[in-house]
């Protein structure tokens, strides 16, 4: 094993034991509890079909709302970088999305399409700006030079995409998507505990919070953790495979 990776455990291992030993002394488990309470809330909650359920919907919700978002954003790049007067027209709501408070977007939607489809909405609201600024971004920082030349010797699009728009696009996106898939699970997450649909991760962080299951709230919240991760490794891996 890699010197590097013995310190990465050995850090969370550190913070396990520390959180642990401040939960025993700690004494209270309605305020706060340590890893072991917390990985045996999630293994009984694993055995129930509701637990999976709840994960698969949340996962197809958000991540829904974020694809959705991301071609957007690619599509509309693309175009205002063909079309400035589109950039323009853009702009204001651009400005608006990264501006509105998520509480009173998530309320909003709420109003606008309920709860069913409103982890949805939102996630598209808060990624596609994300992501919309940062391809775009990468499109600006196209060598010009290269352009000069590819127009004098009337490159393709295709050939123009692949070897002078894809390599300035890449580490924009690469940092733009990053953040936008952890945005999107925060966003997601939060909008389900304001609107409670059925069967979603949200509505058990809500419940938990009712009932005061702490273990709960913390094995959910694992979860997140672990399903945000898993999508963003997901996401990049995906990027690299296609080349984009």
């Amino acid at each position: 094993m890699k010197t590097g990776k013995k310190i990465k455990i050995s850090a969370v291992l550190f913070w396990l034991l520390n959180w642990q030993i401040a939960a025993l002394i700690w004494k209270d488990s309605i305020v706060f509890v340590g890893p072991v309470d917390m990985m045996r809330a999630l293994i009984d909650q694993a055995g129930s079909s509701s637990f999976w359920i709840s994960i698969a919907r949340s996962f197809l919700c958000i991540m829904g709302g974020f694809l959705a978002a991301f071609a957007a954003a690619a599509l509309l790049a693309v175009l205002t970088a063909v079309f400035p007067v589109l950039g323009a027209l853009l702009e204001p709501v651009v400005t608006l999305q990264k501006s509105v408070p998520m509480a009173s977007l998530v309320v909003l939607f709420l109003i606008l399409v309920g709860s069913r489809y409103l982890s949805v909405a939102v996630v598209f609201f808060m990624a596609f700006p994300i992501l919309y600024t940062n391809i775009g971004e990468g499109i600006t920082h196209a060598d010009p030079a290269m352009l000069q030349m590819a127009e004098v010797f009337r490159m393709p699009l295709r050939s123009r995409f692949l070897y002078i728009y894809r390599p300035a696009v890449w580490p924009f996106l690469l940092g733009g998507g990053k953040i936008a898939v952890g945005m999107s699970w925060k966003a997601g997450v939060a909008a389900e505990i304001i609107g409670v649909p059925s069967y979603t991760i949200g509505e058990h962080l809500y419940l938990s919070k009712i009932y005061l299951n702490t273990d709960s709230l913390f094995a959910w919240t694992l979860v997140i953790i672990v399903l945000s991760v898993f999508t963003e490794k997901t996401f990049l891996w995906v990027l690299r495979k296609t080349q984009i």
